[in-house]
């Protein structure tokens, strides 16, 4: 008798497949199944490189990424990037497409700033990279990252206030630490841990003599704070 077509009583059955993308749940497999660690961390990597190519605002991010760290099955992963290119492309993969050349910001601006007896600013979509140095004499300086893309985990931020003034806001998913001296003058940094666990660092550095330094976090909108309210019950 034949028995090679018998299965093997002793072998170990196969390891379930890896799904390439968990909000793709193939047919057959319930969208009840739990959702791993390692299915919500690509869900979340899908949503930062999203945020990084424009197609997520600061809030919609944080607010995404807050509910893929609570979603307990695959089917709650779902909706979280169905409106994005990603979750189209294991269906339908397109090698060959042209990448849009205006996805990623290619604006990168020098690592010092400078206004002496004048203002300086930094805003808008630029990529943030990893260490500036802001220096205000007798002037001001403003950085304002709720638009910017972070090429880096850590953004490290050096001022120098003399006579003068440095603002500085980050977005609520971007954790902001630091602080600094001030000599006849303020160094304030407003510490808070950002919205999205692995998000971006913020740390700010340096003195004001006879001037000021503050870091902050912008206000989220009325509409992202409802949002937010909603999803925490």
């Amino acid at each position: 008798m034949d028995n090679s077509s018998l299965p093997d009583p002793f072998k170990k059955p196969a390891a379930p497949r890896p799904y390439a993308d968990p909000t793709d749940v193939p047919a057959g497999v319930s969208a009840e199944l739990r959702a791993s660690d390692a299915d919500r961390e690509r869900v979340a990597e899908a949503l930062r490189e999203a945020y990084a190519e424009g197609r997520l605002t600061a809030e919609e991010h944080s607010e995404r990424v807050d509910a893929v760290y609570a979603a307990k099955t695959l089917g709650e992963l779902v909706p979280l990037t169905r409106d994005l290119p990603s979750h189209h492309a294991t269906h339908q993969p397109m090698a060959s497409a042209p990448q849009p050349q205006s996805a990623l910001p290619s604006r990168t601006e020098s690592e010092n700033m400078v206004a002496v007896f004048g203002g300086a600013e930094r805003k808008g979509r630029f990529r943030a990279g990893r260490f500036v140095k802001a220096v205000a004499v007798f002037g001001g300086v403003e950085i304002d990252l709720t638009e910017a893309v972070f090429d880096a985990p850590e953004l490290v931020i050096h001022c120098t206030a003399v006579f003068g003034g440095i603002e500085i806001r980050v977005p609520e998913n971007v954790t902001l630490r630091g602080g600094g001296a001030g000599i006849f003058g303020g160094f304030e940094v407003r510490q808070q841990e950002g919205t999205d666990p692995h998000g971006p660092v913020v740390t700010i550095k340096g003195s004001a003599v006879f001037g000021g330094v503050e870091a902050k976090r912008r206000r989220p909108s009325k509409l992202a704070a409802k949002a937010r309210k909603f999803l925490e019950g």
